[in-house]
């Protein structure tokens, strides 16, 4: 899940023409520039292959990312990106499980076991690592997507191994993925193992104690007020008192409705699951004092 932190922008006091929304620019193409500081590791092929991946990447339209996909491929098929872009391009979730899956297994052959050595523990953080550990996010997202729960956890356990800094967010699908399970002793595990305080793990690592129901009031209030100065729209849109807000550009906002959502349209299955836990924390998150609203523009 990517996250900003823009704040909401004023509007005009005048009306003025419509804009075509801005496209925003792949990020993955940005590596190209980190390459070039880095230089490129790996035999040469699969190198020449990534650099025509990242010219694809930057192309807006779907027929010249296919074709520079499959240029690629042709120079390497051990070029793990090309079939990331493949399966993102697929027509039905079966072709794109199958396309990345394809990914997975060229992207650990262009590392090969020496780079699994090499690199375990601080993937992504060198860029040959992040075509495979695309391949393998994706993977375990098709899987999900079509049932395979207990597949697209083993991936995600995989992922964290080789990388525990997290960079790609792979903790917070897998925390949504165990609580699906039911699996709350892996889940207070996978909360130890992480400082976080975002919304999700906050308010996630609630409902687990709310679960265990071992605490104290004080104990209990202290966990809903930090989850609550993370996110305060999360017990009103779980709750249904509070419409949720929708954002279609793969962004959120850090502290706004539209993370709510996003961490209710996760994890509020499971709190609408357990007796009495959304009643309890909207009535906690209500004897909380309003937040103080500050102003602040972007221009």
């Amino acid at each position: 899940m990517p996250i900003s932190k823009r704040r909401a922008r004023k509007l005009p006091s005048k009306p003025r023409k419509a804009r075509a929304p801005a496209v925003l620019p792949d990020r993955r193409a940005m590596e190209n520039f980190l390459a070039a500081i880095t230089g490129r590791r790996g035999d040469e092929a699969t190198a020449k292959a990534q650099d025509v991946m990242y010219e694809a990447w930057e192309r807006t339209t779907s027929r010249s990312r296919i074709a520079l996909a499959h240029k690629a491929l042709g120079i390497s098929p051990l070029c793990a990106d090309a079939y990331v872009l493949l399966a993102e391009e697929a027509r039905s979730i079966e072709e794109a499980r199958d396309y990345y899956a394809k990914g997975v297994e060229a992207g650990g052959l262009a590392l090969g076991p020496e780079g699994f050595r090499q690199y375990a523990g601080h993937f992504w953080g060198f860029l040959e690592t992040r075509p495979y550990m695309r391949a393998r996010a994706g993977l375990a997202g098709t899987l999900l997507k079509l049932g395979d729960v207990h597949g697209a956890v083993s991936h995600y356990r995989d992922m964290l191994k080789l990388n525990p800094n997290d960079n790609q967010g792979i903790r917070y699908v897998l925390a949504g993925c165990l609580l699906r399970q039911g699996d709350d002793g892996a889940l207070k595990e996978l909360l130890a193992s992480h400082e976080d305080g975002s919304a999700f793990w906050l308010y996630t690592r609630v409902l687990v104690a709310f679960r265990e129901s071992g605490m104290s009031d004080e104990q209990a209030a202290a966990l809903v007020r930090d989850a609550w100065s993370a996110n305060e729209h999360v017990p009103a849109i779980l709750a249904g008192t509070k419409p949720p807000v929708i954002r279609d550009d793969g962004y959120v906002t850090m502290g706004g409705p539209d993370e709510a959502t996003y961490y209710v349209t996760e994890c509020g299955p499971a709190w609408r699951r357990t007796p009495g836990a959304v009643a309890w924390l909207t009535k906690l998150a209500a004897s909380f004092p309003p937040k103080k609203r500050t102003r602040s523009v972007l221009h």
